[in-house]
């Protein structure tokens, strides 16, 4: 079983912070990952891409990740402006960050999406724009991927003490909003 992730943002938004944090959440689960990023202008504001693999078994390729079966979209603005979906496996999943309803987004009604509003609940919780660790909360929900009590441990670990507690129970908040794991 090998997956494939591609996390779809800009600069600054935490996007190769994300797949650092799923691929260490799936190591968590006794699986092998790998996470990686893929620059193009390397300014603030610039889209930028993010790579996850996780898999039952060591994984040998390298590369980028041209056909995944699922996105991660942290910038729905990008949804407008780049092909995000190019590529994506036809029983694959969407996990867009976004208020809107599923139907007011320009994705084909045969893709499979699920819309989490983390801007929202990282302000809530966290009391900042932090919303890249709720999308990882959120895709391990929806996905199944992953446990999301893997991703709260790594969240932890990775940032111990209050911040870690509040982006804990964000990733947690994303899990109830979308009904999954709740």
């Amino acid at each position: 079983m090998l997956k494939e992730i591609r996390i779809h943002g800009r600069g600054g938004m935490g996007n190769v912070t994300a797949a650092e944090l799923l691929a260490e959440a799936a190591f968590a689960d006794g699986m092998y990952s790998q996470a990686f990023p893929s620059f193009g202008a390397e300014r603030e504001g610039a889209p930028v891409l993010a790579f996850v693999r996780i898999s039952d078994v060591p994984i040998r390729v390298r590369q980028q990740v041209y056909q995944p079966d699922y996105l991660i979209i942290q910038d729905p603005s990008l949804l407008f402006s780049t092909p995000v979906l190019e590529g994506l496996k036809a029983d694959g999943l969407v996990v867009v960050n976004s208020t809107k309803p599923r139907e007011e987004l320009p994705i084909p009604l045969e893709i499979e999406v699920v819309t989490v509003p983390a801007l929202k609940i990282a302000l809530e919780v966290i009391g900042k724009p932090l919303f890249n660790v709720v999308m990882v909360g959120a895709f391990a929900c929806a996905s199944g991927l992953v446990r999301r009590e893997a991703v709260v441990e790594v969240i932890k670990r990775r940032y111990p003490g209050e911040l870690g507690e509040k982006e804990a129970e964000a990733t947690m908040k994303a899990c109830e909003s979308l009904g999954e794991c709740g």
